[in-house]
């Protein structure tokens, strides 16, 4: 196995053509990171925030899986962390080895996801090493990017936004054989370009992130921002909310920024946001010792909003969920709308929904991305219009540990995971264009740091 496996990853380093990738043998097993099914009751009386993913991650060899017509063998050079990570490696809010038992029912193929052990990740950068007999548009060799809607078109409610689709879910999450690991098996519709003048850790950060943040501030199945409107933005630093400051100052819009230190506010000075509230120095307390939101901390946070912007904000980019819903319906302008795609601090939500109806303010929904919303953000990042949010990169054997981090908010930025790359700075191919875009690289790597 580990002859194969240095094979591939000299081949890799070294330039192989495409011929020789693919002419590569295939190892038997690969190493990944995977929580098992025999665990799923380790924390069954221990509080969340006591949840130790470094207790309930393990680096296991597991068996190279069969490859299905419309898929490929990517040979993984990075991954990333992401909040779903850590929800599989606390097996909550439930077990995720109920959604490989429904995946495996569905068809033949399905069913080799139903396993005791569960290869975690939703985010990939790597080279294609073999393709399936209905893959048309990968060869080996390419050097890929791997997005997470993990969808087939059979089902007509795949089509027009597969989103929607009856049957859509996420690839490392509600899938099996995910990007924590040295080789995954992925559908050819989850494949890009990798950008050039990225690295391989770079590179593996965004899909999963710089997606979410494109649907649901740019696409027609989101927000669809115009120039001139104001959007305020939780977490302006974060692995979302970087991305989402991105698109507001490439769009035209003025992005209000929350953090939560005053070196992110200069930082984010420096990206361009010009409205920044540092919410730990203006002491917001949403909700008070009895656990009850106080409307008094809405209105003062609404006022410093209009103080630096001018006005109410048009959107209210809202993924930390419970604990900021609250504000953000009370402070979104009349007729404007909370876009909302995540609940890190808790998805029971409440909020005083006078402020929703009698002032025709909507809340909408957001997921991911489908293929072609992500083929757009991943486009912006090749052409160094949108830059990688990084803060931090591990191996492979500190899985556990990076999802830890992420899972007490020890992190800002995106958290990278080094699959067969040796190391870090590895995988440019187009020096020239990262030297043109090495400011906006380093910058926003700084606003992970």
């Amino acid at each position: 196995m580990s002859n194969s496996i240095d094979a591939i990853r000299t081949a890799i380093l070294e330039g192989a053509d495409a011929d020789a990738i693919g002419a590569l043998p295939l190892p038997e097993s690969f190493r990944a990171a995977v929580v098992r099914k025999d665990d799923v009751e380790m924390f069954a009386d221990v509080p969340s925030a006591d949840k130790d993913p470094r207790k309930s991650v393990h680096i296991d060899d597991v068996p190279l899986p069969e490859l299905a017509p419309d898929e490929a063998y990517v040979a993984v050079m990075a991954s990333s962390i992401n909040f779903n990570t850590v929800w599989t490696s606390i097996f909550e809010p439930l077990p995720t080895f109920g959604f490989l038992e429904r995946l495996g029912r569905e068809s033949s193929w399905g069913a080799r996801h139903d396993l005791p052990y569960h290869v975690m990740g939703s985010d990939g950068a790597g080279v294609v090493l073999q393709t399936g007999s209905a893959v048309r548009n990968w060869k080996p060799g390419d050097a890929v990017t791997i997005h997470c809607n993990y969808v087939d078109d059979q089902d007509p409610s795949a089509h027009d936004d597969s989103m929607l689709a009856a049957n859509q879910r996420i690839w490392g999450f509600e899938s099996n054989f995910g990007g924590l690991a040295e080789i995954t098996v992925v559908k050819a519709n989850q494949l890009m370009p990798k950008p050039k003048h990225l690295t391989w850790e770079e590179s593996a950060v965004n899909a999963l992130c710089n997606s979410t943040s494109y649907r649901m501030l740019v696409s027609r199945n989101g927000a669809h921002m115009t120039q001139g409107q104001t959007i305020l933005i939780w977490g302006a630093s974060g692995g979302i909310g970087g991305y989402a400051c991105q698109y507001a100052l490439n769009g035209g819009a003025t992005p209000v920024g929350v953090v939560s230190s005053p070196d992110k506010v200069d930082l984010l000075h420096e990206l361009g946001v010009e409205a920044v509230i540092d919410r730990k120095a203006e002491g917001y307390a949403f909700w008070n010792e009895e656990g009850q939101q106080d409307p008094r901390e809405w209105k003062r946070f609404g006022k410093k909003i209009r103080e630096l912007a001018g006005e109410d904000p048009d959107i209210v980019f809202e993924h930390p969920g419970r604990q900021t819903m609250g504000a953000s319906v009370f402070v979104v302008k009349r007729g404007g709308l909370i876009m909302t795609c995540a609940a890190t601090s808790g998805y029971m939500i409440e909020y005083d929904n006078r402020y929703l109806w009698m002032n025709l303010k909507s809340i909408k929904s957001s997921h991911f991305a489908n293929y072609r919303e992500a083929w757009a953000a991943n486009k912006l990042i090749c052409e160094g219009k949108v830059h990688p949010i990084l803060s931090a990169t591990y191996s492979l054997d500190d899985t556990g540990e990076a999802a830890y981090q992420v899972h007490h908010n020890l992190h800002e930025g995106k958290l990278a995971v080094l699959g067969l790359a040796p190391e870090e700075g590895l995988g440019v191919t187009d020096t020239e264009m990262r030297e043109r875009h090495l400011d906006g690289i380093t910058l926003f790597r700084r606003a992970g740091a």
